[in-house]
């Protein structure tokens, strides 16, 4: 691990893999607050490194402490899932990994969920992986050890990686305030800036960095370096980088209102050999965007792949209901917006639907029932909401608690 000044988020971090590790190697970068008190506390060993704006040089300076067979990488905002402890064990007691000859191993990729983020909920990291001298972290910013792990393998032919199907760990860093957000940004935007200075032909730099445009507003900045990404890869990127190429170019495409370019980089993102769950968002978006146009009958086909690829999608399920209420289906829009607030019952949205919904279909208790719990929940994030929906709730003759 690198960290800095995470006291709060480590002890959870901690915890998701006690009794898991031979040794816990901490790499800490100038913290200030409790954070290297709790990693000895939990019998970590505990190295300072000068911040230099590299995340690899410092994952790197971390990585030349272990001593152990295997390296499992975290953050301190990320936890190790029940799938990810079953299969740190399977590690230490088997000689079959995912249907590999351990002995062959060299990298475990692992599906990450990214709790909070406003797009793709779900990302796959090598983080997992034998400790070879060969392997070392490249770029600065969204470091990897895939570069070295591709040159290795093409070397040696023995080595494979293997994929875990489930998701094995949780990442809570998209639920910082405003102001770190914006400098993660800012900090990101320099990074990758820098590194495509650098190495103009890197694929994978500038879809981070056409996405990160995006992300601030410039999406027409962003969808020119993605598509001259695309274009000008002096070779085919690998398969999960072309995914989030076409995938960040049906977001741009949409925002730019060319809706019909945006529908077919999410209908390639879909052919590509990558695990389903990092379609979810691409198969979510497009379905919007169907919607959009009142395309009613596929939207609710993108929709359904969506909840099918993750029963536990709220979202996806809320999206159903929206689709299914549009159609003048009501009991199956009850259904849908059930399903989602059984996924995240805080989902202030997917309760004022649900109350909609019911009010058309006569039920007024349960309606009256739903309406106010959505009421409480925009209380606590936006007032103004909720004294609108309870102005327009009274004015409809609907008496609340």
């Amino acid at each position: 691990m690198i960290v800095r000044n995470e006291a709060v988020n480590l002890p959870g971090c901690l915890a998701s893999v006690a009794d898991l590790m031979d040794e816990v190697v901490i790499l800490d970068t100038g913290s200030t607050d409790d954070t290297t008190a709790i990693a000895a506390e939990a019998g970590a060993r505990i190295y300072s490194h000068v911040w230099q704006d590299d995340f690899a040089a410092a994952r790197n300076a971390a990585l030349a402490k272990v001593t152990q067979d295997w390296v499992l990488v975290l953050d301190a905002d990320e936890t190790l899932t029940p799938a990810g402890r079953q299969l740190i064990q399977s590690l230490r007691q088997s000689s079959i990994i995912q249907g590999h000859d351990l002995n062959r191993l060299l990298v475990i990729t692992l599906l990450r969920h990214e709790i909070g983020a406003k797009q793709s909920p779900y990302t796959q990291v090598s983080r997992l992986f034998r400790h070879h001298p060969a392997l070392q972290f490249t770029r600065p910013y969204h470091e990897t050890i895939d570069d070295s792990a591709e040159a290795l393998m093409a070397q040696h032919s023995q080595w494979q990686v293997a994929q875990l199907a489930t998701v094995a760990i949780n990442h809570t860093g998209y639920q910082a305030d405003p102001i770190a957000v914006q400098a993660k940004f800012e900090r990101a935007q320099r990074c990758l800036e820098r590194q495509l200075t650098a190495h103009p032909d890197d694929t994978y730099t500038a879809n981070k960095l056409g996405a990160l445009y995006g992300q601030q507003g410039d999406w027409l900045k962003g969808v020119q370096l993605l598509q001259q990404a695309l274009a000008n890869a002096p070779e085919p990127p690998d398969a999960i980088t072309r995914s989030e190429l076409h995938y960040h170019l049906g977001l741009g495409y949409r925002q730019l209102g060319q809706f019909e370019a945006a529908s077919e980089h999410y209908q390639r993102s879909f052919a590509l050999p990558i695990p389903d769950l990092l379609k979810l968002e691409a198969h979510i978006n497009l379905g919007s965007l169907l919607k959009g146009q009142n395309d009613l009958t596929a939207a609710l086909e993108q929709f359904q792949t969506a909840a099918q690829i993750d029963p536990n999608s709220a979202i996806a399920h809320y999206n159903l209901g929206v689709t299914y209420r549009a159609l003048g289906q009501l009991p199956a829009a009850v259904a849908a917006y059930e399903t989602a607030i059984a996924c995240d019952p805080t989902y202030a949205d997917a309760h004022l639907n649900l109350g909609s919904a019911l009010f058309k279909l006569g039920r007024l208790s349960a309606s009256k029932a739903a309406f106010e719990q959505a009421i409480q929940l925009y209380q606590q994030t936006e007032p103004a909401a909720a004294q609108r929906l309870r102005q327009k709730l009274q004015g409809l003759g609907l008496r609340l608690d």
